[in-house]
């Protein structure tokens, strides 16, 4: 097949990673809950699997990454992965944080260093979600990667997707990715359908619960000026969300940027 020299090939990944820990059957939930606050179940093994998922990609978001708390052995996630998986640039959002416990954060690996990087919090009843944005290239036509980790009710996510929808109505080149809790098909995903470029799967790709997959709740949107190819689910170490990859191609002139003249 010839290669489109106007386009570039990149690999993206999703990965909702429980924070590095371990989650097998719906009971670990109740029976392994000290898992998620207490530094212990082996999360250093699980983050090194996730590294090595990670390093075959060039962009990834996570999601429910601890950014440093009591849990982790005060380990920031999205870092020590970002080192594992030979990434050059790395951006995290904390959004939770249990009593100093247990925090929770999106982040984002990048192999190609971003022009801007914007940090928004999420409404919603209970506050605690949120959106990175990162702008890869100059301009209006500059490629947007956005990472997001919506809420549980619909209400909420409504507001969410609205809100989310307002950020990247005018963003030709984008991407939204992460743990949306709900399927592409819900009626409030129709907010982000109508209100912005981006487009619909053309599959689901079912992702939850990880052990045996029934739902499709992760997603990477891509406008229709992107094109994806190979999207398939992955485990994410022994979280209880698979991870999502896809291999773009993306219009090489959203990604160039004045920096890269210099």
């Amino acid at each position: 097949m010839a290669i489109d020299p106007s386009t570039r090939r990149l690999r993206l990944l999703s990965a909702n990673i429980q924070a590095g820990s371990s989650t097998r059957r719906y009971s670990d939930y109740a029976t392994r809950s000290w898992s998620h606050v207490l530094p212990a179940g082996n999360k250093r093994w699980a983050l090194d699997q996730i590294a090595q998922l990670a390093g075959t990609h060039d962009i990834v978001g996570l999601q429910e990454a601890d950014p440093g708390s009591w849990r982790s052995g005060f380990t920031n996630q999205t870092h020590y992965l970002a080192e594992r998986g030979g990434f050059d640039w790395w951006t995290h959002q904390p959004n939770r944080n249990v009593a100093n416990l247990a925090s929770s954060a999106n982040g984002l690996l990048a192999r190609i260093e971003p022009v801007e990087v914007q940090s928004h919090p999420l409404p919603g009843r209970i506050s605690g979600r949120g959106m990175l944005l990162a702008r890869f290239g100059d301009g209006a036509e500059g490629l947007s990667i956005a990472v997001a980790h919506l809420s549980l009710g619909a209400q909420s996510r409504r507001s969410q997707l609205s809100f989310i929808a307002e950020l990247l109505h005018d963003h030709p080149n984008a991407v939204l990715m992460g743990d949306f809790n709900c399927t592409a098909d819900t009626p409030e995903m129709d907010i982000l359908y109508r209100n912005t470029r981006l487009q619909p799967p053309s599959c689901a790709i079912q992702t939850f619960p990880s052990w045996r997959p029934a739902k499709a709740i992760d997603h990477v949107l891509a406008t229709g000026s992107l094109i994806c190819n190979d999207m398939q689910a992955m485990p994410a170490a022994l979280s209880d969300h698979l991870a999502v990859s896809v291999a773009m191609d993306v219009p090489v002139a959203a990604l160039q940027s004045s920096r890269d003249a210099a």
